[in-house]
């Protein structure tokens, strides 16, 4: 059904939808205009933090959609982040801001793996809200998250459809009902601890490196600063094909070369230092020995030149049509006049060289992402190196100039990470770093650690519900305690095994809509066990007293057998805590008592359970493993396993 929108998403991309709540204007070319508007107000807004952005693929971008079907005409995007998943997430930054700004816009994203917003927050989520029946229900509104739910019977809420919502009405349940679908404040949280830093982190996500690198390059990338993404992306992604094109540079010759200072994006840095690679001799690019201070500089030169020569091998000049046709859009127009409305030119003089600067930003800005990918505008990166190289001034002397005085380069540590390091980033991912905590010292720590928190886990895991979609985790080690109803217990027993409910065990013990307040207690399929007849009862009886029956056999049968030795039981427990003499009576009470056929003794089951756990965790050797998967998944954290049991010298 068109009306059931599940987006199709290529791999390593996010897509965006903004829909106008109010049905009016109904005119398609009325509607058009107004949504257009809409695209130059957002555009022209988050300008600042755009402009200034560098994207690992592809920038931000809205294009206005026409109608299909129950689907109303609304604004789109597209951006593939390809390894930077910071991308998608600034841009679910931007949305959530986009509808705080204009509250009569609705939004809804997701990238190739679906809802990823409900994966992010996948702890907190409702038990009924799946992949099956999510679609059409995630939206963004003022600002908040919003999940349109489901009713547990068809036509409980005369405002919900049984079914996943269209379109259409998803966008009305939110118009009238706007306050009840908001999400929790734990959905919330979740999803705002992982945008929580914007936009003050987009300058955290640079890092600033001297590169030798020709002096073309210098020129191209200080007007487009973004173009560095498109260079380190030919290199990190270059096949034999296209080392072909620099065995011989024809557009960035070394001999050029001078120092200057670039800003990547962490991602594209760390993409650019990891490879190695050693350049073609008769490409007339060399490299320094490794000793020399400046080796970097040269060797990430070297590499981005390389990215360079490859994008214009595959690439033709821009015809000049393309670039008149967008100077002479009505869109482009109307975008200059809000930049210069909102201050975009900070009162630089028309003409001058800042303005000019400013202005050519500006005009590169709006052919990528205000156009939009999929329109002809679009042009590729190497198209417009080669455009850049035919029609931009290069001051070789200035940039020599500028070459003498560069800022100092970041400290590029954050690289590599330390064991505690990589720990300390996980538990913030997992918002289980809690802000005020004092880390306890190691030895401290493991002097102190209370082993009761593995046994009131388990036991908390235990209690939880299972179905054949996995098991629940408790969010703490506290949380559930186990309980034990054994009039439930009974009754339900009695359902199952009764002669009156062959008929309605399909429907009772459908695990799929039991949840943890026992609704199918007040099922209209359940039993009624008072009208159960004297042959019910005494089937149920002779049932139970089978199982206690073949129980005691299995007992029987294993106590003879040397498993019950792999346990530790609370009578040996006693005999450690006894004197010599003590224990001396207690196993002549033990042979006697075998003679007349093995005794059951009762086993210490918090003691069995933490001991092989523990064992389990030390054969882990440090490493990852199922021990410390399942305790960290329930907020148990074990101390490092160190043995201090060091051989004498």
């Amino acid at each position: 059904m068109e009306g059931n929108m599940k987006l199709s998403v290529a791999e390593d991309a996010v897509e965006y939808h903004l829909f106008l709540l109010p049905e009016e204007p109904r005119e398609p070319e009325k509607r058009k205009e107004v949504l257009q508007k809409y695209i130059a107000a957002i555009t022209t807004q988050y300008a600042p933090l755009l402009v200034s952005y560098i994207w690992q693929n592809q920038p931000f971008n809205l294009r206005y959609k026409p109608a299909k079907g129950s689907i109303p005409a609304h604004i789109v995007g597209i951006t593939k982040f390809g390894d930077n998943i910071e991308d998608e997430w600034f841009i679910v930054y931007l949305i959530k801001q986009i509808t705080k700004k204009f509250p009569e816009l609705v939004a809804r994203i997701e990238d190739n793996d679906g809802e990823f917003l409900l994966i992010e927050a996948a702890e907190f989520l409702p038990k009924w809200l799946d992949p099956d029946n999510s679609t059409n229900r995630v939206f963004f509104h003022c600002g908040e998250l919003c999940i349109i739910p489901a009713p547990r019977k068809a036509g409980e809420i005369s405002w919900l459809p049984a079914a996943p919502p269209t379109i259409s009405q998803a966008l009305s349940i939110i118009t009238r009902h706007p306050e009840k679908i908001v999400a929790s404040e734990s959905i919330q949280a979740a999803v705002n601890r992982r945008i929580k830093g914007y936009p003050e982190k987009i300058q955290t996500s640079f890092h600033r490196a001297h590169c030798f690198l020709p002096a073309a390059a210098v020129a191209i990338l200080k007007q487009r600063p973004q173009l560095i993404a498109a260079a380190v992306q030919a290199f990190y992604l270059r096949d034999p094909i296209d080392l072909r094109a620099c065995r011989t540079f024809k557009m960035f010759l070394p001999e050029t070369r001078i120092m200057a200072s670039l800003t990547f994006t962490k991602c594209l840095y760390a993409q650019l230092v990891q490879q190695r690679f050693v350049p073609d001799r008769r490409s007339g690019y060399s490299l320094p020995p490794q000793s020399h201070p400046q080796y970097r500089a040269h060797e990430l030169g070297m590499k981005l030149a390389h990215g360079f020569e490859i994008l214009c091998a595959k690439a033709s000049p821009l015809p000049d049509f393309k670039k008149s046709l967008m100077k002479n859009s009505s869109l482009w127009n109307g975008f200059l006049d809000s930049l210069k409305q909102n201050d975009f030119f900070e009162g630089e003089i028309e003409g001058s060289a800042k303005y000019l600067q400013k202005l050519c930003v500006a005009e590169n800005y709006f052919q990528q992402s205000m156009d939009g990918p999929a329109n002809f505008l679009d042009i590729s990166p190497g198209e417009e190196i080669l455009t850049l190289l035919q029609t931009m001034p290069s001051d070789l002397e200035e940039l020599k100039k500028e070459d003498a005085n560069l800022p100092l380069e970041d400290d590029d540590h954050w690289l590599y990470l330390s064991p505690d390091q990589l720990d300390q980033i996980l538990q913030e991912t997992t918002g289980k770093d809690e802000p005020g905590l004092i880390p306890t010292p190691k030895g401290e720590e493991e002097q102190n650690y209370d082993l009761t928190k593995v046994t009131e886990s388990v036991k908390a895991f235990m209690s939880k519900v299972s179905t054949h979609k996995g098991a629940e985790l408790p969010r703490e080690p506290s949380e559930a305690p186990i309980t034990f109803d054994a009039d439930s217990f009974l009754n339900y027993f009695d359902k199952i095994l009764g002669p009156d409910s062959g008929e309605s065990d399909s429907d009772d013990l459908d695990g799929d809509d039991l949840d943890e307040d026992s609704e199918c207690l007040d099922s209209d399929d359940e039993v009624d066990l008072g009208t159960q007849g004297p042959e019910g009862k005494a089937s149920t009886k002779e049932t139970l007293e089978s199982i206690k029956s073949l129980m005691a056999q299995m007992d029987q049968e294993l106590a003879h057998t040397s498993i019950g030795k792999s346990f530790t039981t609370w009578k040996q427990m006693d005999n450690l805590t006894k004197e010599p003499s003590q224990t001396l009576g207690s196993d002549s009470d033990n042979d006697e008592a075998s003679a007349d056929g093995p005794v059951l003794e009762p086993v210490d089951v918090d003691l069995n359970l933490v001991s092989n756990i523990l064992e389990s965790y030390h054969s882990q050797a440090g490493l990852a493993g199922p021990a410390s998967n399942l305790l960290q998944s329930m907020g148990v954290q074990l101390p490092d396993d160190v043995d201090h049991r060091h051989p004498s010298m």
